[in-house]
């Protein structure tokens, strides 16, 4: 069976000299990569901007809790923090105060008319992301996310029980490695677009989020508005676009 276990995330900050610990989100996942999932999650949330923002990510105390330590000189803004002091499989936030919050931290896309991804690559994601999901040939229990260029070669693939810690840790191990923004690659999601999958692409700079599954309809509304290439039902030689289609090759 997959693994499904707590993480709490603490967020340690404020001046060298009264530091200040404080739980920000208790999420359920599958143990694994649990630094990439903290830093990915703090991204989306426009908590840390850089990874030079972060002294170091640790075990806190028992191995479901992970701390993340900021720079001192690092301001920290709680207001969209608020509804993630408890995570479930999938939470997303509506409304246009989140929406112009997005608008603010995220990286600006390339312009949607450079075409740079074949339509047919696109077929061959699904079957390439699939033969790299060990767990999952194990347990059947599973999400996916991986990241792929524009030649389809597969960069990076997280697994985990909740679609969105998946992506948190793909995001998160890119943002540790100093490789943001994400301007030419391609996020592939073993399910379902939501709109909080579409929130965290745009926070990395990725253009094209596809998805196995069906997106949302604030996920599409979220991808018109902020330029970001979204394709859904990528499975069996077909796929569906709703946003954006300038980045495709014929």
């Amino acid at each position: 069976m997959a693994v499904e276990e707590p993480l709490e995330i603490v967020l340690e900050f404020g001046p060298a000299e009264s530091r200040v610990r404080r739980t920000v989100s208790l999420t359920m996942r599958t143990p694994g990569n649990d630094e990439e999932l903290a830093a990915g999650f703090l991204l989306a949330e426009g908590v840390i901007r850089t990874p030079e923002e972060v002294g170091q990510i640790t075990p806190c105390g028992h191995p479901n809790a992970v701390r993340v330590e900021l720079q001192p000189g690092v301001a920290v803004a709680f207001g969209g923090l608020e509804r993630h002091v408890t995570t479930t499989s999938s939470c997303g936030v509506c409304g246009k105060t989140s929406l112009d919050s997005l608008a603010v931290r995220s990286t600006p896309l390339p312009g949607t008319d450079s075409p740079f991804l074949p339509r047919e690559l696109v077929h061959r994601l699904p079957g390439i992301l699939r033969d790299a999901q060990p767990t999952f040939d194990r347990t059947g229990g599973l999400h996916a996310a991986a990241l792929f260029d524009s030649a389809g070669k597969l960069l990076a693939v997280r697994e985990d029980v909740g679609r969105h810690n998946a992506v948190d840790k793909l995001i998160g191990a890119e943002f540790l490695a100093g490789r943001l923004p994400l301007t030419d690659r391609v996020m592939l999601v073993s399910g379902r677009a939501s709109f909080e999958l579409a929130q965290k692409a745009l926070a990395a700079g990725i253009s094209v989020l596809a998805a196995v599954g069906a997106p949302s309809s604030l996920a599409v509304d979220l991808a018109n508005w902020f330029g970001l290439t979204l394709l859904g039902f990528v499975r069996d030689q077909r796929f569906n676009v709703y946003a954006h289609p300038g980045r495709l090759l014929p």
